[in-house]
């Protein structure tokens, strides 16, 4: 009876002991370490395993498939592996490849497929921004009774199964522009017997619908009993420029319609610049918001798309950020730590301010633009608004030294947290980040970009004027990879 109850002591001394050993955050790491992983063009494939260095050094990396897309420093890719936190790999051209982690070299642990992707570079946002949309048709955003000659309320659009949410694409026939136009067709109309035929959309698929419209009483002309709009507008924040293909992207979410909640399919789009004239402070259950006004005549970009994780469109003209005179490398998701940070953003007219932030949880395989809880920490942030308020949405994240994401919402019952998107989802939407096509405005070739990648091998501050007067090795293998890939994409190149 003794041994028993002593082997059974021992198996939950030896369980208990499992479950601490998984419940560190070395073993977590790795445990949630993402299978798919991406780098750009010059960064080395560094995988984010927080294991003791030791540990580290007894895991092999055996590049499986893609060897001619990396370069690995004094040696030659063919069926290479390498230690784990020792000598990673460099990205040299745009593709996929596939790595396998094992112990000793012999235990398999985990297979990883890399997007190498086009290396990129983006002027950070933070500038308050006025959206001003125009929707494809016009939507239905409630009804309105009709006060017929009977005297009695009816609704006609929605006896003929017209419903909220639903876009008005044509009016017997022609196009609709704006909610005027519609209600200018339907007054005019000459035989109201014979009803109306309306072009709609709904959840993607097009219908149509004949709605017979009724002489209305109080205003003398014919109606079929719906309030409609056409346009939209609010304050947002910018948070990328891409300099070379001079396309931006901002809010992180996707524009809805107020009152429906539906998103916009927009005709067309504008921003302008806004001065933020005020600060509504934000607190629990009540989410505060920056209270700006459109400056006239600063309209410098046109809206083209409005998706999940932002809005995206083509500048007038190049933009600057007082913070950063030059481009910014980004940072994915497998690339991002929780911990500090920091957001740009606008609390008093026009200046940009850094603020810090805390990423608190990374939040993987989310495609609603909530992918981070992040907690503003900065304490004259929190004195100003309270925490993220309306119209920080955009805020350009950045960590490292890295673009990372942007803020998307605020929790309404804790105004200092909030969520924020990856920046490659609002890439991937903008059309700018693409593994299968080599985008992005790639350009092998420029020194500059090419300059700052040396001066990350070199440790030293990204500024191509303190560019050390050295040559080592790190620097011959930066300039040799800038060779290879120039050679590699001479018909690529943008100018």
């Amino acid at each position: 009876m003794r041994a028993f109850k002593k082997r059974q002591i021992t198996a939950v001394f030896l369980v208990c002991s499992l479950l601490l050993l998984l419940m560190t955050p070395q073993l977590q790491s790795f445990y949630y370490l993402q299978e798919k992983q991406r780098f750009t063009v010059g960064q080395p494939l560094e995988i984010p395993l927080k294991l003791p260095p030791v540990l580290q050094k007894a895991i092999d990396v055996y590049i499986r498939d893609g060897e001619r897309l990396l370069a690995l420093e004094g040696q030659n890719n063919q069926g290479a592996r390498y230690l784990l936190g020792v000598n990673a790999p460099v990205g040299v051209e745009p593709g996929k490849v596939s790595l396998e982690l094992k112990l000793f070299g012999v235990i398999p642990l985990k297979k990883i497929n890399v997007d190498v992707l086009p290396d990129i570079q983006l002027i950070p946002g933070g500038h308050s921004i006025g959206v001003l949309l125009r929707t494809e048709g016009v939507m239905v955003i409630g009804y309105s009774p009709v006060l017929n000659r009977q005297n009695e309320a009816c609704f006609p659009a929605r006896q003929a199964d017209v419903r909220i949410g639903d876009v008005i694409l044509e009016v017997n026939g022609i196009k609709v522009l704006s909610d005027d136009q519609v209600g200018r067709i339907i007054a005019e109309t000459r035989h109201p017997e014979k009803g109306i035929t309306l072009k709609i959309s709904r959840e993607g698929k097009i219908l149509q619908r004949v709605v017979y419209p009724q002489f209305c009483e109080d205003t003398k002309t014919y109606r079929i009993g719906l309030f409609v709009r056409d346009n939209a507008g609010g304050v947002g924040t910018l948070t990328f420029f891409d300099p070379r293909t001079k396309k931006f992207g901002a809010l992180g979410h996707v524009i809805t319609d107020s009152e429906t909640n539906q998103k916009l399919n927009i005709r067309q789009g504008k921003i302008l610049a806004v001065s933020v004239e005020s600060i509504q402070k934000g607190e629990s259950g009540s989410p505060g918001e920056k209270i700006g006004i459109f400056l006239e005549d600063t309209e410098f970009g046109s809206i083209e798309k409005n998706e999940t994780c932002g809005i995206y469109g083509t500048m007038h003209q190049d933009l600057t950020n007082e913070h950063y005179s030059y481009p910014l490398p980004i940072g994915f998701s497998n690339q991002l730590r929780t911990g500090k940070a920091e957001i740009l953003t606008v609390v008093k007219g026009q200046q940009i301010r850094k603020y810090e932030i805390q990423i608190e949880k990374i939040l993987f395989g989310k495609r609603d633009g909530k992918n981070m809880i992040i907690r503003i920490t900065d304490p004259e942030l929190l004195q100003i608004t309270g925490g993220i308020v309306q119209g920080m949405s955009g805020s350009p994240i950045i960590q490292d030294g890295r673009i990372v994401g942007a803020v998307t919402h605020v929790f309404v019952n804790d105004p200092p947290r909030g969520y924020g998107v990856f920046i490659e989802n609002m890439l991937f939407e903008a059309g700018l980040l693409d593994s299968s096509k080599q985008i992005l405005g790639f350009a092998p070739r420029d020194l500059f970009t090419y300059g700052v990648k040396i001066l990350e091998l070199l440790e030293e501050p990204k500024n191509i004027g303190q560019l050390p007067e050295i040559v080592n090795i790190k620097l011959r293998f930066a300039l040799n990879i800038a060779y290879n890939v120039g050679k590699n994409f001479s018909l690529n190149i943008f100018f």
